[in-house]
């Protein structure tokens, strides 16, 4: 069973549509011990990173997510859900976030238009059976003002320029993150997710 974290935010059934599309059924549940033992996780985000980390701590879903991850289980994280891995955010004038991938998280030069909205390109920055099928420089569909820094540049699988180039694929181990929305973003977002539940069913197996 593929596992999307409710948390109390929007977007899930977007998400749950997406997996349906290539025939997958999907569970939307807040409940620990499914998202602890599910073979693949999807944690998706909507708003703004406050109000995440908020709703994930009432919940008590902020443990279950670093738990997850440390014991590196196929978890896929999505726009809000790919900025509270990291330990901090700039939002609301400093934030604590889950701190799962070291660095920060930054609010894009006021210079720039933002939200940057719409469609960009993701450059490949090193190959993985989780982009099998994506051309480099395909095009993604991006909702977001603040853009992750991590400490460590070798988790950068994809990258995305708005003024900046800014993570656009995170991928460590099992954890796969990214800040553009799979499910608004075609056949190519819907690669993606493919690529995603049969690696972790793979792994299940």
């Amino acid at each position: 069973m593929i596992t999307v974290i409710d948390y109390g935010a929007g977007n899930l059934r977007s998400v749950t549509n997406a997996l349906a599309r290539l025939g997958y059924q999907a569970e939307i549940t807040g409940d620990r011990e499914k998202i602890l033992s599910s073979p693949a996780v999807i944690f998706p985000g909507v708003g703004a990173a406050a109000s995440t980390m908020k709703h994930l701590a009432e919940a008590g879903l902020d443990d279950v997510i670093r738990q997850r991850a440390a014991e590196n289980k196929p978890l896929l994280a999505i726009c809000v859900g790919l900025q509270v891995l990291f330990s901090t955010s700039d939002e609301n004038g400093g934030l604590r976030c889950l701190d799962i991938i070291p660095g920060k998280v930054l609010r894009f030069d006021p210079k720039l238009k933002t939200p940057h909205m719409g469609w960009n390109q993701v450059n490949i920055k090193f190959s993985s059976p989780l982009l099998q099928g994506i051309d480099d420089g395909s095009d993604f569909y991006f909702v977001h003002s603040y853009y992750a820094q991590p400490a460590d540049s070798s988790v950068i699988a994809g990258g995305t320029l708005y003024g900046v180039e800014f993570p656009s694929v995170i991928i460590r181990g099992n954890l796969t993150a990214t800040q553009f929305h799979p499910e608004k973003s075609g056949e190519t977002g819907l690669q993606l997710y493919a690529n995603f539940v049969r690696l972790a069913l793979k792994s299940e197996g």
